[in-house]
């Protein structure tokens, strides 16, 4: 177990070995719900690292799937205990999205993300993040809004920290021609974009009007790349229906495939670079 790892990849890494040790013996999701009169979905939650299980339940899973290798057990039942630790987001989880995607944004190597509407998180400021606010979640109370803004802010660290995050983000054209706060948070928005650029893990492209269809039209999407365990890469496609997590190998690759031909058809960086300072007011 890696020491920089953090409770989200341990669980997912606990969920996965799991999984192949039911397969291995066997026996279905189904199978091991009745076994343990358990709820119908509690085995794919556990496998999907949904929810955090206990070593006692690793331990019995691995016992009801013949697994006798103590040095297999013991290290899986540590990877629970490992699992269960508190982070800095654990009091934020009550205004999180399902999924815990702050959870694996923290823990990623490398993060691309496509964005059609609005600036990826990881670069917005605090006035162009409120006035997303006062649209989005009108209802909510200032106390609800600080706590998202909080939230937000926090998550920026991990461009400037140890191990930054190298962040590949590709936005529409619309993106930094919309208006978001009026004329004033916009240019400091875009002035903060052009000073962001310059840390060497963040790579900003502009996908300009006239390069057509693409795969992405759908909506916004992230590949989110974990450097030590490449198996545990995950796509995460947010919408407002609900949002979407793609595991599949074959179909990580292909995401990742279509990123590189988005970036192919994207301005370059110097290019959309020029093309944020062209929109600054004089």
């Amino acid at each position: 177990m890696s020491t920089d790892e953090g409770p989200t990849l341990r669980r997912r890494r606990l969920g996965t070995e799991l999984k192949r040790c039911r397969e291995h013996a066997g026996l279905t999701q189904e199978n091991v719900s009745r076994h343990f009169e358990w709820h119908a979905a509690k085995v794919t939650r556990i496998e999907t690292a949904r929810v955090a299980v206990t070593p006692r339940d690793v331990r019995d899973l691995l016992t009801l799937y013949g697994v006798e290798d103590e040095q297999y057990r013991d290290a899986l039942m540590e990877l629970a205990r490992s699992s269960r630790q508190k982070t800095w987001w654990t009091d934020y989880r009550d205004i999180m999205r399902p999924g815990n995607f702050v959870g694996l944004e923290a823990e990623a190597s490398s993060l691309r993300a496509w964005e059609p509407i609005i600036l990826p998180g990881l670069l917005q400021t605090e006035a162009y993040i409120r006035a997303l606010m006062r649209t989005g979640r009108a209802t909510d109370s200032p106390q609800q809004t600080d706590r998202r803004v909080t939230l937000r802010l926090k998550r920026q660290s991990r461009l400037t920290g140890p191990n930054p995050l190298e962040l590949v983000a590709i936005i529409d054209e619309s993106v930094v021609r919309r208006s978001v706060g009026g004329p004033e948070v916009m240019d400091e928005q875009l002035r903060h974009l052009i000073d962001i650029v310059r840390l060497p893990n963040v790579t900003l492209q502009v996908l300009p009007f006239d390069a057509g269809e693409h795969p992405f039209l759908g909506g916004s999407a992230a590949l989110l790349e974990f450097r030590e365990t490449t198996h545990l890469d995950v796509v995460y496609l947010e919408g407002l229906a609900g949002d979407l997590y793609e595991e599949q190998h074959s179909e990580v690759a292909r995401y990742r495939l279509d990123f590189e031909r988005l970036s192919a058809r994207a301005l370059d960086p110097r290019l959309s670079l020029k093309m944020i300072e062209s929109l600054l007011r004089a």
